[in-house]
């Protein structure tokens, strides 16, 4: 097996690197010199990026298709950003057994919910009974730990949370596929929901932050059998992230507090993403990946961040499009915690 120089120019495989924080890495990578490949269905932009000679076609869950374009290339380092399930982990044990780092990105919401601590180390327990999507990210990270401890397979894990970048405005209660929406809410003064009281904190990473910090272990020896998390070390709370949100739309957003039980009530795939994650403190303390890449600091602070998320979303109304049906569920709830309030001030 190949090692990789510390600090050296290394030859990357991105599967994937269409995404919000894929495509940051992607751009981070080749701007520290590294020679940058990426392997997706072709949906992609990124081939005026990294050259269509080095953009590889294949499903990364079909391992003939992955062997057919990959040929004889060989790659120092792999970056997993397509894989959920520990079937293929397994799969792409089998194909990247000769590469000196693969670095498999799981989730930060895989930690224990509900935290059993405030701050979250990469010794925090992995377990969470509320979310699908994390337990089999724990799963997956299980098949790499016993493959490195058994074979030595090279194996790096990496594991963000919130990210957010251009395309992105990280909420608890939003739309992700639309996620001007709930800038179009606050800029004509619809109430906002917001999990509980709003006082749990949370942690936002920008795109171009997290790719620095994962960008900086690529061809680290080191680093192999290591697990970290990337993130920023500023700690918000949800009333704070939202006026954020509100100050970069130039707007006062009205904010209405709701239980998280009857969000999920009223949309039971909320269960996951609240009560397996964004209702719960998360603090993360960064130390460990300051230990491998000292000079790592998360340079965008949310203030910062979010308003030139505002700017891209304001600057093309094609981006601006609007999740009508995450607004009637919301104008729903809304209405009912509305008159909940009223009649409380009408008590007897």
């Amino acid at each position: 097996m190949t090692r990789v120089t510390k600090g050296a120019a290394v030859n990357i495989l991105c599967i994937g690197g269409t995404g919000l924080i894929s495509r940051a890495v992607v751009f981070e990578a080749l701007a520290e010199g590294h020679d940058v490949w990426v392997m997706n269905r072709g949906r992609s932009t990124l081939e005026s990026h990294v050259g269509a000679h080095r953009t590889l076609i294949a499903d990364a869950s079909n391992e003939t298709q992955v062997r057919q374009a990959r040929g004889d290339l060989h790659f120092d380092v792999v970056i997993q950003w397509t894989v959920f399930v520990a079937s293929q982990v397994e799969l792409d044990i089998r194909l990247y057994r000769d590469v000196a780092q693969y670095v498999f990105i799981s989730s930060a919401s895989a930690y224990q919910k509900p935290p059993a601590h405030w701050l979250v180390r990469e010794t925090t327990p992995l377990v969470n009974p509320y979310w699908q999507y994390a337990r089999d990210k724990i799963a997956c990270e299980e098949v790499l730990r016993r493959a490195h401890a058994t074979t030595g397979f090279a194996a790096t894990i990496v594991r963000p949370s919130l990210t957010y970048g251009d395309s992105q405005i990280p909420v608890a209660i939003g739309s992700w596929t639309r996620p001007y929406t709930i800038v179009e809410r606050m800029r004509r003064g619809a109430p906002i929901l917001v999990p509980g009281d709003g006082t749990s904190l949370w942690t936002l990473t920008h795109n171009s932050d997290f790719a620095r910090g994962l960008v900086g272990l690529l061809g680290r020896a080191e680093a192999i059998g290591e697990v970290f998390h990337v993130t920023s070390d500023e700690a918000l709370t949800w009333n704070q992230i939202y006026r954020e949100v509100g100050v970069a739309a130039g707007v006062e957003p009205t904010l209405l507090h709701v239980p998280s039980d009857a969000l999920v009530a009223a949309n039971p795939e909320l269960e996951g993403t609240l009560w397996g994650d964004k209702v719960n403190s998360t603090v993360f303390d960064n130390s460990k990946l300051r230990r491998f890449v000292p000079d790592f600091r998360a340079r965008v602070p949310f203030a910062e961040g979010i308003r030139d998320t505002l700017k891209w979303f304001d600057a093309d109304s094609s981006r601006r499009g609007i999740d009508e049906d995450a607004n009637r569920l919301w104008d729903h709830l809304a209405a009912i915690y509305i008159d909940a309030l009223e009649r409380a001030r009408q008590h007897p």
